[in-house]
């Protein structure tokens, strides 16, 4: 019996061993093996969260007395908050969370410290980013027990027992309700484009070597920058496609309001999928098979959705990994695509995140090129 056991177990002990040994032995697989899954963890344990830090608020005090200044004395101790600014003019408010310079802002009325000293109610307006729906209602609970502990601490102050000496009264710009759907549909139409353009592209080359005609372009009288866009063009008509129909499938099922420009939302789309191509297309060069590129295409994918601001706010990231997330195309993206819909996003603020879009796929499609000139040769 023993002996039956080990001619069965022999022969798979001897795979196995082979196995492991091929790939260790392969250069390019222990690199795989090693260098992304350390350099994510790194990277991902600091942008993967839930929390809402570092937080960006507009206060508009129309007020010069003492319960005012308290409260913007206590707001700027919360370890929440990290940038407070005192705005001079109401128009402030609108400005800095158009631009997303703060996720909330405050309005407190000229009779604020009157109202409370005299035993009143005063009311404070809160202004929320409703682009950020999740975030912002996260932010909102952070401002309510800050106003929770300071009602308190007055109404020990005066010695009375009033409902509430300040009351929050908010409301979202962009998104009324604060739906949440809002903020998720338009960001996964990017997110399925992005997919589709870069696995139609990543596989376009490799699967070329694995049926053999890899070889015929070799041969052919065609110039690699015309291959190249051969390749190119093709994966760009499907997603423009594919994005349309995703488009007109969330208008028509999720009613989500348009209220932007559409020409500039497909021109901002091109750059995008022109940059995702050039990611795309440069996976393929370096590939072999169909399988490594699925496995560069994922290698790609976990750390770009991680540090698109779609998951977890950039906000909420450290200093030094704010800026690396400004490689990822889908994060201009994203701006924009929730920015075109949900209000009508002016055309130099597109302009303003279509750029970096325009760069990244220069430098990509470029890498291309030369990736692609180089294996032919």
């Amino acid at each position: 019996m023993k002996k039956k056991i080990k001619n069965i177990w022999l022969p798979i002990r001897t795979l196995i061993i082979k196995e492991i040994l091929a790939v260790w032995r392969d250069k390019k697989s222990r690199i795989t093996l090693v260098v992304p899954p350390l350099t994510q963890l790194i990277i991902l344990s600091h942008a993967a969260t839930l929390d809402v830090n570092n937080i960006s608020i507009g206060i508009f005090n129309q007020d010069s007395g003492w319960y005012s200044q308290e409260l913007t004395q206590r707001i700027k101790g919360s370890p929440y908050f990290k940038h407070v600014y005192e705005y001079k003019k109401p128009q402030s408010i609108r400005e800095s969370i158009n631009k997303q310079e703060v996720i909330v802002a405050l309005q407190l009325q000229p009779n604020f410290s009157k109202l409370v000293a005299e035993r009143n109610t005063a009311p404070v307006q809160v202004i929320l980013d409703g682009r950020k729906s999740n975030a912002s209602q996260i932010v909102f609970g952070y401002l309510n027990q800050i106003f929770q502990s300071y009602n308190q601490d007055i109404l020990k102050e005066q010695g009375i027992d009033v409902p509430e000496p300040i009351n929050l009264q908010y409301r979202a710009f962009f998104n009324p309700n604060i739906e949440y759907i809002y903020f998720t549909v338009p960001s996964l139409v990017a997110i399925l484009s992005m997919i589709l353009a870069l696995m139609v592209t990543a596989m376009s080359v490799s699967r070329e070597r694995e049926n053999g005609t890899f070889d015929q372009l070799l041969v052919s009288p065609l110039q690699p920058w015309q291959i190249l866009v051969g390749k190119m063009m093709p994966a760009m008509m499907i997603s423009i496609g594919e994005s349309t129909l995703l488009m007109v499938a969330v208008l028509l099922l999720y009613n989500i309001p348009f209220k932007g420009s559409l020409i500039l939302l497909y021109f901002s789309m091109i750059i995008f999928l022109f940059s995702i191509v050039g990611i795309g297309l440069f996976i393929s060069s370096i590939c072999k098979t169909q399988q490594q590129s699925i496995l560069g295409t994922f290698v790609f994918m976990t750390p770009t959705m991680l540090l698109s601001g779609y998951a977890t706010p950039i906000e909420n990231m450290p200093p030094w990994l704010q800026p690396v997330t400004n490689i990822f195309p889908i994060k201009h993206f994203f701006i924009i695509i929730r920015g075109i819909f949900l209000k009508d996003m002016p055309t130099l603020e597109v302009l303003r995140y279509s750029w970096p879009m325009a760069l990244i796929a220069l430098f990509t499609l470029t890498l291309a090129g030369w990736m692609f000139k180089r294996r032919l040769e």
